[in-house]
């Protein structure tokens, strides 16, 4: 029963998966910091207002909260922006300066500098 458990451990990627949900998870305190911090003083010196979550109305006796929706929805997109501006484009723009592949001339897939085939259509490069 060890035996497979340790098989287990050892081939199903568990230890890949881990590492990955503990460093997204320390990530994902950057990412809130950056939006906390620096995006969201941004917007709040746009407008009045910074905090909607006190606004709500009141239809047949029943409350909409509709603020934190509005507090919800713009600290999504938000979080949008920071992935986007300071992930994504710094990390195309590392790819792009030290490529590791080019593309086949046949079928346009990505494939190693040093390879000789295409290992998606064969092709001879």
């Amino acid at each position: 029963m060890f035996k497979e458990f340790k098989e287990f451990i050892i081939h199903s990627h568990t230890v890949d998966l881990a590492v990955g949900v503990v460093v997204g998870a320390a990530f994902k305190d950057i990412v809130y910091a950056i939006v906390k911090d620096i995006l969201t003083p941004i917007v709040g010196m746009t407008g009045e207002a910074q905090d909607f979550a006190g606004l709500y109305f009141t239809l047949h006796g029943s409350r909409f909260m509709y603020g934190e929706f509005i507090n919800t929805t713009v600290s999504a997109l938000l979080i949008f922006v920071a992935l986007y501006f300071f992930v994504v484009k710094p990390m195309n723009i590392l790819i792009s300066l030290a490529p590791g592949t080019k593309k086949c001339t046949e079928c346009l897939s990505s494939i190693p500098l040093e390879a000789k085939r295409c290992s998606a259509c064969g092709q001879k490069q």
